[in-house]
This record gives C-alpha cells, structure tokens and sequence, in this order.
C-alpha cells in the first residue's frame, strides 16, 4: 500500500472468494475493538462501515506515516502495517471460532486516495469526491437490503454522525473539512444518490 501524507484514503476489502467476515454481533465487536487497536493509532479514522462479507474505511493520512519500520528486506510504513496487523490477527481469532482454516480476507486491500480526482473523473472536485465518499460507505447496508432505514445498522458510523451516538473511533473535526460534514444537513444527505460509477459496484 502507498499511502502519502495529507490524504484522504478509501481503504476495503472482502471475504475471501466473497465469504462471510462476520458471523454474529460479537464478531463485528471484535473487529471494532481491533480497529481502535491496530488502525488508529496510525491514522484517522473518518468513517467506516463493516459488513458481513466486507468492510469499508475513510481515512486520514497525517504525519505518523513517516515513521517507517523494516520488517526483513521490507520496508513498511505504520498504516500499512496496522492494517495488515489487523487483518491476520482478526482471520486468527475467527479461524479459531468457528474451526476453520486458511485465508479469510482477499490477499490483496484495496486503496483509492480520494484526492486524485484525475484518476476518477475530471467532473468533479476533491471535496465533493470525498463528500460522496463518506455517504457511499454508510449507504452500504441499505442497498445491499440488510436494513430498511441506514440508521438500524449498529455496524457503521453512521449513528455517530446522525447524533443517534456518541461513539469516538472517528474524527468528525476532520469530516467537516475535507467532507462537507454539517450536523444540520448531514442526515438528509446521507439519503441522496450517490454517484455509483465513483465506487465499487459490489465486493
């Protein structure tokens, strides 16, 4: 992974062979738990949505990425190896739980830095992207069917934004500048078409 400081990144990834992730409530728990552990540490969160094949991150790359370590003949930035960290640790813990086996996530996370807007479309500006970005990963759920209301899925940040609870993984500062995050007009926002051509159709 590349990531560079001062930018904005949509990280994810799936199941493997597009297999379950998470198999009851206390797996997602797990999960958060080890984001709060392995990813924040490294870099802001904005937002993030897990669902039960795959999950979604926005972040923020600031000033820690520099601090690179070698690991053998590699040479590793913290991000990248929080991520990774929370990855095999998570596929342990589930590998265990359910006696099973082998790999549990795609080999390979995906990472979209969201403030190359000339590798999307030359149609729209980085705040906008970024903007669109933050309602795709919480509409997740909603259009995948899982719920009827984006609010009844306990596993996004969605309820943090909306006000419906204080959680603290993320960064709302931060959404509000690079995001457009505005307490009065999010909830509605977070209701309109987003552009899908922008995004993954389906993980």
């Amino acid at each position: 992974m590349n990531f560079i400081q001062g930018n904005l990144y949509h990280v994810y990834n799936q199941g493997n062979n597009k297999q379950s992730i998470f198999s009851c409530d206390e797996d997602y728990l797990i999960f958060l738990k080890a984001i709060r552990k392995k990813i924040c540490p490294n870099a802001e969160l904005i937002a993030y949505c897990l669902m039960p094949n795959h999950f979604h991150f926005l972040l923020y790359v600031d000033e820690r990425i520099s601090a690179v370590t070698k690991q053998g003949d590699l040479i590793i930035d913290p991000l990248t190896n929080g991520i990774r960290k929370l990855l095999s640790g998570y596929a342990r813990v589930y590998n265990q739980r359910y006696n099973r086996t082998g790999s549990l996530f795609r080999q390979k996370t995906k990472v979209k830095c969201l403030s190359n807007i000339e590798l999307i479309t030359k149609n729209i500006n980085a705040i906008d992207y970024q903007s669109k970005c933050l309602h795709y990963i919480h509409q997740n759920p909603l259009k995948a069917g899982l719920v009827l209301k984006i609010e009844d899925w306990e596993y996004s940040s969605y309820k943090d934004y909306a006000g419906l609870r204080n959680g603290t993984l993320c960064n709302k500062i931060l959404a509000a500048k690079y995001c457009s995050y505005d307490t009065r007009t999010f909830v509605q926002r977070s209701l309109s078409e987003v552009e899908d051509a922008l995004f993954p159709k389906s993980l």
